[in-house]
């Protein structure tokens, strides 16, 4: 598929992937996240990503949510720790609308000081609601752990005395600092002629002035493994074990991406799931992530277990690391896992909204889209030797970190 794409004046890159179906995709996408937030400042990007729709210099909050819902579109947005993304399913019909929307939005957002007010309780409350939930606050933690003392550590919430003390002019200031027009990224996937495109992108965003980002992040060096427990009344035992691992600059990430799905990633047929899940039923949930960033990674192993079984269950996991570590792939599993990676990738990319978003953040890093076919040649090229080597650098259990929530009676 060729994608089309154009850069407006000020910076603003537009991609369009043009397809023949009854509902588009549009998204702006801005590679700006909670790791570019100063210490002071731990939870704004999220916080900003609220009180967005909360009003602009012509709209009130009603307006903005209904603009688009009124005609049966849906709005939403998400911030990570290195973009912010609003996006948008509409019918065609609506591009003009949704990009207008985009625009005033973006660039006309008026913060009300008693909307401020009310998002600081919903967000305090979406923090309390992480907490509730171990299974999901640990992967929070591991990554403060391992990244300690570094923006990538902290948690994209914020805490709650932080949420507390934000201001109008906190949010503005933010803005000011870390929005760039040659950091933003409009991308559409859609039936729309390309060049009616680009025109409504230069009616609705070509009067923002340029302003092109000159500071560089601060890169993540010297990791140190550690390990921690916390004790919090848990039922059961969570765990992870974890490892910095390759960013998304590094020609490694594809091999570390399938190394991963063999070991503990979507599929029920992985490593972790067989050897401990089905071999022993120690484990309701076992699973690898790796999360790649512009300059860093990290390759994550959860696990929650009964009190009794977690240190014969980390005991196994490191067995399983241990054989990745030692045993060559033979050719017949690495093909299969080859092609097991091939088909998540193609059912992934079925969902237009998922390529939407995977194509504004590859122009974001890279100022590129590889094609399936591309990708797949990189597949295939991997080589059980390289990922032996990848396995003995990720998975050196000296290297790793250890969080444990764990009940005090146990």
């Amino acid at each position: 598929m060729n994608y089309l794409r154009f850069t407006l004046n000020n910076g603003i890159r537009i991609i369009h992937k043009p397809i023949i179906n009854g509902v588009a995709h549009c998204a702006l996408m801005v590679n700006t996240g909670s790791r570019d937030e100063s210490e002071n400042q731990q939870g704004i990007a999220h916080f900003i990503e609220h009180t967005l729709f909360k009003g602009t210099k012509k709209r009130k909050a009603f307006h903005i949510l209904s603009r688009l819902e009124n005609v049966g579109g849906e709005l939403n947005a998400y911030t990570t720790k290195e973009e912010t993304c609003l996006y948008s399913s509409f019918l065609p019909q609506y591009y003009d609308r949704t990009l207008e929307l985009f625009a005033d939005i973006a660039t006309n957002a008026s913060f009300p000081k008693h909307e401020i007010e009310k998002e600081k309780d919903i967000i305090i409350d979406e923090i309390n609601s992480y907490r509730d939930n171990p299974a999901e606050e640990i992967f929070d933690e591991i990554e403060n752990l391992v990244f300690e003392g570094h923006p990538l550590g902290r948690n994209i919430l914020g805490t709650e005395e932080l949420v507390k003390s934000f201001t109008k002019e906190d949010i503005l200031n933010f803005v000011i600092d870390q929005i760039h027009t040659d950091q933003c990224v409009i991308c559409s996937v859609g039936n729309i002629n390309f060049d009616y495109l680009v025109a409504l992108c230069q009616k609705h965003f070509a009067n923002i002035p340029a302003r092109i980002r000159q500071s560089q992040r601060s890169t993540f060096e010297h990791y140190v493994p550690k390990s921690k427990t916390i004790f919090n009344g848990v039922h059961q035992a969570h765990c992870i074990l974890a490892n910095v691992a390759y960013s998304l600059q590094d020609k490694k990430r594809t091999d570390m991406l399938l190394l991963n799905n063999i070991l503990g990633g979507p599929g029920l047929n992985t490593r972790l799931n067989m050897g401990i899940r089905e071999k022993y039923g120690f484990c309701y949930n076992i699973e690898s992530n790796y999360t790649p960033y512009s300059d860093t990674g990290i390759l994550s192993i959860y696990l929650g277990t009964d009190f009794s079984s977690l240190e014969k269950t980390i005991q196994l996991t490191k067995k399983e690391l241990r054989k990745l570590r030692e045993q060559p792939l033979g050719s017949l599993q690495l093909h299969r896992a080859k092609q097991q990676l091939i088909g998540q990738i193609a059912i992934a990319q079925e969902s237009n909204v998922n390529e939407l978003l995977s194509m504004a953040k590859s122009i974001l890093i890279y100022d590129k889209i590889d094609s399936i076919e591309q990708i797949n040649c990189d597949i295939e090229a991997i080589t059980s030797e390289s990922l032996l080597q990848i396995a003995q650098e990720v998975f050196d259990e000296k290297q790793l970190s250890t969080l444990i929530y764990q009940n005090e009676s146990n």
